[in-house]
């Protein structure tokens, strides 16, 4: 029998991009200028950025969460599926990579959509619950410092309403988290979230090789 597990060498790769969807210029723009970057490498892929905006469409999502903006790349795929008065908040530690993208979101035009907070990601989603944003966002985004995964899912579980979804990404780091001789602080940080979303009863939850592992977790309402 064939296996069920497809690799994805070079060739494929290359196949799946000649048939993927055409990108938005202004993700394209962008994408290929933050690849000049030396953390280039941190950028999500385009096929990451068409599934994002998938699913906000899927949802008919109107207010999205981001923890880790980077240069903004997906925040643009998302503000760019999101309706006229749909809402993304995207939160940062530093302006100097989200400052990059916000000439690219002026140009796509969805600039207005788009609410950069600048601050530790913690303090950011402690004041939003503060403020009244609890189970308000349709979907949170979290794409930053792997040692802070579990509280940001923590607070993104709050925040997303029931029915809502939680896309992680890098679950997978390459293959790190699957080699028990690798501990470093990043890979035992998600190896652990990993163990703990799958057996987390409050959400409906799937960890997928998407690029480099991407899980999704949809809130129950049972909490």
């Amino acid at each position: 029998m064939y296996p069920k597990i497809t690799g994805v060498d070079q060739r494929l790769h290359d196949y799946l991009l000649i048939h993927r969807a055409p990108e938005h210029p202004e993700l394209a723009a962008l994408r290929e200028a933050t690849q000049q970057l030396p953390e280039g490498i941190m950028q999500i892929t385009p096929e990451q950025g068409h599934l994002l905006a998938l699913l906000v469409r899927l949802m008919t999502a109107r207010r999205t969460l981001e923890i880790g903006t980077f240069t903004g790349y997906s925040a643009l795929a998302v503000a760019l599926a999101l309706p006229a008065d749909g809402r993304l908040v995207t939160l940062d530690i530093d302006d100097a990579w989200p400052s990059i993208g916000h000439e690219y979101w002026q140009r796509a035009g969805v600039a207005g959509k788009i609410e950069v907070k600048i601050a530790s990601a913690v303090e950011t989603l402690r004041q939003l619950e503060n403020d009244g944003a609890a189970a308000s966002f349709d979907l949170a985004f979290i794409d930053a410092d792997k040692p802070g995964y579990d509280d940001y899912y923590e607070s993104a579980l709050r925040l997303v309403r029931p029915g809502g979804l939680i896309v992680l990404d890098n679950m997978l780091r390459r293959g790190r988290v699957a080699d028990p001789t690798v501990t470093d602080d990043d890979t035992v940080a998600l190896r652990k979230l990993n163990k703990k979303i799958a057996a987390d009863e409050r959400v409906d939850r799937i960890l997928l090789p998407i690029a480099t592992g991407m899980t999704f977790a949809r809130r129950r309402s049972l909490n």
